[in-house]
């Protein structure tokens, strides 16, 4: 019985010191934890000449894509007819069957840090993006966004960047 009593008493000393190093720790989480900020950046763009780089020796005569073949790109961003940044990225075509496809990810470069993005790319105009991280003021951003593509060289970027920032913060 003895040995029942002392079992208890070890458990439950154990559950208390448990408890008692978990309440200043979830506190502590609770005052850092993150809160969404959001805004949207508006850019016209002016693509930069068609790239494509074949990297896939099987060609087929009748398509100016194989499977594996790289399209690369480095575009300006203007806002106000001001030239604000860049973007650069690579597109690798992943289906050249019928209408082509490409898997494609970009840096866009401000003045005061980078965004990244990814997205498929294919003949219709408007190419929905994810954005999968950034550095500077950018560093903790997630969200979406759209490139719509004019057909004369020109286009527009649309981000709608959401950052985590602790609670309190900027």
């Amino acid at each position: 019985m003895r040995k029942i009593f002392l079992a208890g008493a070890a458990a439950a000393l154990a559950l208390g010191v448990a408890v008692a190093v978990a309440i200043p720790a979830v506190s502590q989480a609770a005052r850092s934890s993150p809160a969404a900020k959001s805004r949207t950046l508006v850019f016209d763009v002016v693509f930069s000449p068609e790239e494509i780089i074949q990297a896939n020796n099987v060609r087929n005569p009748n398509s100016p894509f194989s499977l594996g073949d790289e399209l690369v790109f480095h575009d300006q961003l203007f806002s106000s007819g001001q030239n604000v940044g860049d973007e650069g990225g690579s597109c690798a075509f992943v289906d050249v069957s019928q209408t082509p496809l490409a898997n494609c990810s970009m840096v866009v470069r401000l003045s005061d840090g980078t965004i990244t993005a990814q997205f498929l790319n294919s003949p219709p105009p408007v190419k929905p993006l994810a954005i999968t991280g950034g550095s500077g003021v950018y560093d903790a951003v997630s969200g979406d966004g759209t490139l719509v593509e004019n057909g004369n060289g020109t286009g527009t970027l649309t981000l709608h960047v959401v950052s985590l920032v602790a609670r309190g913060g900027g």
